[in-house]
């Protein structure tokens, strides 16, 4: 399996280079299956205050396998961002006038273009997310109770809903780009990796940024009883 990587100045492949990308692919890679487990799981609040509540109840009964996750995922996001900002700072760095120049040249797309500067958003919407939903007191209160709360308010929604957008501008590069690192590289399902790296950001998109919204309509809806009567059972 091929993989490609930059050449040093003697003409040598930079293995460096190399092993880089190969982590920025894989941790990358991991990160868009946690995203996926994420979104599988957000989507009981459709079903409301007693199936959300119910998921993060046996949730919860995996809690020594979520907090080696956490560790391995706090480890991938270090791993992550310390090395897409090294690789960005030495491509800066190598052609610093080329940057500027071709940026926007053939091939290169919104994702591919802006990948540090959504990573680093993401970063912070990170962070602000842990805060809102993980760092915070759960005594006498549900975790749907939080969400709605939150998700509920103006501010943090269009914050969301922005963070949601750079989720899939970053993962519609990154997605593919991952598969490239590996050396899956062909014409023959180019096309087709490329097609389903844009599926994957849409669905990410929607399946995230529709949330907010939906808590926003419920919780200014007059006939909320009529909407959705199961939000009403807690």
């Amino acid at each position: 399996m091929a993989v490609s990587g930059n050449l040093a100045k003697d003409g040598s492949i930079d293995i460096t280079s190399i092993g880089k990308k190969i982590f920025m692919a894989f941790t990358g890679l991991c990160f868009c299956g946690f995203l996926s487990i994420h979104l599988i799981g957000n989507l009981t609040i459709y079903g409301g205050y007693e199936m959300f509540n119910s998921y993060v109840k046996h949730l919860h009964a995996f809690d020594p396998l979520i907090k080696v996750a956490e560790i391995f995922l706090l480890t991938f996001a270090i791993i992550h961002i310390t090395t897409g900002l090294w690789l960005f700072w030495e491509n800066y760095s190598a052609r610093p006038v080329k940057y500027i120049v071709k940026k926007n040249a053939g091939g290169r797309t919104i994702g591919s273009s802006t990948m540090p500067y959504t990573g680093l958003f993401l970063f912070l919407f990170i962070i602000v997310h842990l805060l809102n939903f993980h760092f915070i007191d759960k005594t006498n209160t549900t975790m749907f109770d939080i969400v709605s709360k939150t998700l509920s308010d103006p501010f943090y929604i269009v914050f969301y809903v922005i963070a949601v957008l750079m989720v899939a501008i970053h993962i519609s590069h990154g997605f593919w780009s991952a598969f490239q690192t590996f050396g899956i590289n062909h014409p023959k399902y180019n096309k087709l990796i490329k097609g389903l790296s844009l599926l994957y950001s849409i669905i990410i998109a929607l399946g995230f940024g529709l949330l907010p919204i939906y808590f926003f309509m419920i919780s200014n809806s007059s006939s909320c009883s009529y909407v959705c009567p199961m939000f009403l059972n807690n």
